[in-house]
């Protein structure tokens, strides 16, 4: 186990002391995201205190929701020491946009979903209009959750019952 000192560490301790799992270590570094590392001669992955300091701040990244396009950004101005700090801020006030749209997104989907519950009579008969709505044979489109790819769509409109 580690002391303290700046490693080399295997990759189940550079991953327990950043807190994300070896498989997550493994895909940030084929992601670019983190730079491949010094190997043993048998193969190993030997990270350092560098490395374990760069996956904590993806960890806290991810944790705040940004994606793996935002954080290389990120992780990119965090390198650079003469970068500008509005570079910083115009990433981060485009991701608090986009988790406002998000969020107010799924309102309407919690709104149509308590419509249709409020609309079950949830005894022992057949009947159930959540069924019902969520088998209408209808195409309604489908509408992003954000302007990233990488998010979900989040399908708000096939709850369009709850407007009626």
């Amino acid at each position: 186990m580690n002391d303290g000192s700046s490693g080399p560490f295997n990759i189940g301790e550079a991953a327990r002391q950043s807190d994300v799992s070896p498989k997550m270590v493994r895909h940030y570094e084929s992601l670019g995201l983190l730079p491949s590392v010094e190997r043993t001669d048998s193969g190993y992955r030997q990270y350092t205190d560098k490395e374990v300091h760069t996956l904590r701040f993806i960890k806290r990244s991810r944790d705040l929701g940004f994606s793996m396009a935002e954080i290389a950004d990120l992780l990119k101005l965090w390198q650079n020491r003469r970068r500008s700090s509005s570079d910083v801020r115009r990433i981060a006030e485009k991701h608090v946009a986009d988790l406002e749209q998000r969020m107010a997104e799924m309102e309407e989907m919690k709104r149509a979903l308590d419509h249709l519950v409020r609309c079950c009579q949830g005894d022992h008969r057949p009947d159930c209009p959540i069924l019902d709505e969520l088998g209408k044979n209808e195409h309604v489109g489908k509408k992003s959750a954000s302007p990233r790819s990488d998010r979900p769509a989040s399908g708000s409109k096939a709850m369009h019952v709850a407007r009626r």
